[in-house]
């Protein structure tokens, strides 16, 4: 199976068992917009849960807030979002299709590394088992010249980003002879900028008095209230403040289902530290965030660093944790050292003192900041597509599994009572009414007992209970463990405490 095909049963999936949904698909749908359904939203509540406990129960200094969506539109120009958060944007005169510049860019270096691939894969075929990857890639001139323009195109993308040469991006588009998509044309407009943030009108009065914005990020809440919890909670520094929250950004180009939408949801923690041990906090955040990850136990290899060449104006370090996609590696989270330039500018713009006074040097300063900001949307997806598997059973059936982390599945209980009849339903309604307040389960009587396990295996469930009539002798059941579909006899009382300790958070949280 491509990577391309994968992804297209990930997305099947995930609408046919009640994952996501395309938003207002009765109307056609609201593009690069989605809902979460029963156990979408399930999943998602259950990765916030990890990060929130991760984040805010085990560090006694970081605390929580929740702020609004609407903030005061001053905010967003102390923030530097009213001027400078854009994208740069071309048209096609053809089709009248707008695309962002570098995306175009991006995609033609994408189209140029899967011609290199191909490339490795036919000399892996042609050599087998003595193919020695490497030294093809060193040699083979198709994958040489390949590598030599990708290499030119993404240096010269890179620098006229850096200079915001718009008219240096269209001349590189026009270079590399990359057309239209829709209608096939190079009939391009110049390249422009198009600012990110979703306007609305406060109030009944519609004029530019009243045009706040829909936030863009979940941080400047945090800014905002920085003295506000300070004060309250009595915190010293260094300390920190989460949040978990919506974000809007009008993406010209939002793409691979949920990785990029304009509707979306952020984690994010902002750790505030004395001026001059920033970079040291910096590489701490570093590990910690990393170890968050790993845990959850999708492979290790699965991630990596991505140092950045290019700092935003307001850091002095800057790094993301990349994940392995379906479609390769990209942005998961970021850590940034944003020294102190949004409660520098909050304090210029709002005219009020954003200082803390440290009890300990006994002067007053405004603090340094190291961000962790993780994208729920995007953890959503690194989760659901690294576990979801289609295996080729011993005799010869298919299965269709998600092999979620226990402690972040759905269902974490299927109980399943083997016939329709002879007192077998009414005990496992018994079973399901105690277990339930513990653990959110599933009671299923439909179909045979195989295509039950079916069900359940295809939405993560790792458990599944089945009562027989020797339950009703024995008082036991039959458990069946989901990845290894082996089963075993196990009193009822026993077991709350045997599914507790393998869903619970205690487990994963004690790795970090």
């Amino acid at each position: 199976m491509t990577q391309e095909e994968l992804f297209k049963s990930l997305i099947a999936h995930a609408k046919e068992y009640g994952f996501i949904f395309q938003s207002s698909e009765i109307y056609d749908g609201l593009s690069a917009v989605y809902d979460y359904g029963q156990l979408g939203a399930e999943l998602k509540n259950n990765i916030k849960k990890y990060w929130w406990d991760a984040m805010v129960r085990l560090n006694e200094n970081i605390v929580g807030i929740d702020s609004a969506i609407f903030m005061h539109p001053k905010i967003w120009e102390a923030s530097g979002h009213v001027g400078a958060f854009n994208d740069p944007l071309i048209d096609n005169k053809d089709s009248k299709k707008r695309y962002r510049a570098d995306v175009l860019l991006e995609d033609y270096i994408a189209k140029l590394e899967e011609k290199m691939d191909k490339e490795v894969e036919k000399g892996r075929k042609k050599f087998g088992d003595s193919f020695d990857e490497a030294q093809f890639r060193a040699t083979n001139p198709n994958v040489l010249r390949n590598k030599s323009k990708a290499e030119e195109v993404s240096k010269r993308m890179n620098d006229a980003l850096r200079a915001n040469d718009l008219d240096a991006l269209k001349q590189l588009i026009i270079d590399c002879e990359i057309v239209c998509p829709i209608s096939g044309t190079r009939n391009w407009t110049d390249v422009r900028q198009f600012n990110l943030m979703f306007s609305t009108q406060l109030g009944s009065v519609s004029d530019e008095s009243g045009t706040i914005y829909l936030r863009p990020e979940t941080a400047q809440g945090i800014f905002v209230n920085f003295l506000n919890v300070q004060k309250t909670s009595r915190l010293k520094i260094p300390f920190g403040i989460a949040q978990i929250g919506k974000a809007f950004r009008n993406e010209i180009v939002a793409r691979q289902f949920i990785f990029r939408m304009r509707e979306f949801e952020q984690m994010e923690m902002q750790f505030f530290v004395r001026p001059g041990e920033e970079l040291e906090w910096f590489r701490k955040w570093k590990e910690t965030r990393l170890k968050w990850h790993k845990a959850i136990g999708l492979g290790e290899e699965k991630y990596r660093f991505h140092d950045h060449e290019k700092l935003a104006h307001y850091a002095n370090a800057a790094t993301d944790i990349e994940f392995d996609f379906p479609f390769g590696f990209k942005e998961l989270e970021g850590i940034h050292s944003r020294t102190d330039f949004d409660l520098s500018q909050h304090q210029k713009f709002s005219g009020r003192k954003m200082q803390y006074f440290d009890p300990e040097t006994n002067e007053s300063y405004i603090p340094y900041v190291i961000e962790t900001s993780i994208g729920l949307d995007r953890t959503f997806l690194a989760i659901y597509s690294s576990c979801y598997c289609e295996e080729k059973l011993e005799d010869g059936e298919d299965r269709v599994v998600l092999k979620l982390p226990a402690f972040l599945a759905p269902v974490k209980l299927a109980v399943l009572p083997l016939v329709k009849k002879d007192g077998l339903p009414e005990m496992a309604r018994e079973i399901m009414k105690d277990l339930k307040i513990d653990f959110n389960c599933q009671y299923d009587e439909k179909d045979s007992i195989g295509k039950r396990y079916r069900r359940q295996d295809a939405i993560g469930t790792p458990f599944c209970i089945t009562i027989d009539h020797q339950s009703l002798e024995d008082n036991c059941v039959t458990i069946r463990y989901r990845d290894s579909m082996k089963q075993e006899r196990i009193p009822v009382s026993e077991l709350k405490q045997i599914v507790g300790d393998k869903v619970g958070f205690r487990n994963v949280l004690e790795k970090i």
